[in-house]
C-alpha cells in the first residue's frame, strides 16, 4: 500500500484542531474549528475522491479518539467518508491507548516506524493518514510518506502545532497537482523528491 498523508493547514502551517473548538486545546489553543467556514462543495468532492482509494487507515491516538467519537454515529451507508472509516481496518499508533473498540481497529505497539513499514508491504491501494500530527513527525523522519495531500486554508493563526515543526528532517518535495476550491482552499499534492538542493542567486564576481 502507498502511504498518503492528508493534512489541513493554515497559511502559517498550523494543523492543530481544524474541525472543532474542543478537538485539541493543548497549549491553550483557542482557534479550534478554523477550517469549518471553508468546507464548500469543492472541498467535499476532493475528500470523497481520496476516500475512494483507501484500503486502510493509520491514525495517531488523538485523531483516533476524535474520529471514533464522531464517525460511528454517521450511519448513512451512502456517506463516502463514514462508510469507509467505519468499515475498513484502522491502525492506531499509541503507547498509552488501552483499547481500540471502534470496529476493525488495532493498536500498533513497539517500533511504530517498523510496524508501519510492514503495513505498507500489505496488498491494497492506499494506507491513509489523516491529521495525526505527532505520528506524522515519525513518518516524515523515517521517509515513510509516499504522498502529501495538503489542504491550505486562507487563514493564519500565529500559534499552534505545525506539520513541519522545528527539527523536522529536511527534504525536497515535488508538486504533482494543485487545485483551489471556491472558498479559497488550495489543495496541493506532493511526492518526496530527495534531499534539499541548494544554490545561490548571487552574481559571479567580475
Amino acid at each position: 500500500m502507498r502511504l498518503t498523508l492528508h493534512t489541513f493547514l493554515t497559511l502559517d502551517g498550523v494543523m492543530q484542531a481544524p474541525g472543532a473548538p474542543e478537538e485539541d486545546p493543548d497549549g491553550g489553543f483557542s482557534y479550534g474549528g478554523w477550517s469549518f467556514p471553508y468546507g464548500d462543495e469543492g472541498f467535499g468532492a476532493a475528500m470523497a475522491g481520496w476516500f475512494e482509494h483507501v484500503s486502510a487507515f493509520l491514525l495517531g491516538r488523538k485523531t483516533y479518539e476524535i474520529f471514533s467519537g464522531h464517525w460511528p454515529r454517521v450511519t448513512d451507508p451512502g456517506d463516502p467518508i463514514a462508510a469507509k472509516l467505519n468499515a475498513l481496518p484502522k491502525y492506531v499508533a499509541s503507547t498509552t491507548l488501552a483499547s481500540a473498540d471502534w470496529q476493525n481497529s488495532s493498536i500498533l505497539t513497539g517500533d511504530v516506524a517498523a510496524e508501519v513499514a510492514k503495513l505498507k508491504q500489505q496488498p491494497g491501494d492506499e494506507l491513509q493518514v489523516h491529521g495525526s500530527g505527532g505520528l506524522a513527525q515519525t513518518l516524515i523522519d523515517h521517509d515513510l510518506i509516499d504522498e502529501y495531500r495538503l489542504l491550505v486554508f486562507p487563514v493564519h493563526l500565529g500559534v499552534g502545532k505545525k506539520l513541519f515543526r522545528d527539527g523536522t528532517k529536511a527534504a525536497a518535495l515535488r508538486l504533482t497537482g494543485a487545485t483551489t476550491t471556491g472558498a479559497g482552499v488550495v489543495i496541493a499534492t506532493y511526492q518526496p523528491d530527495g534531499p534539499v538542493r541548494l544554490g545561490s542567486y548571487a552574481l559571479d564576481e567580475p
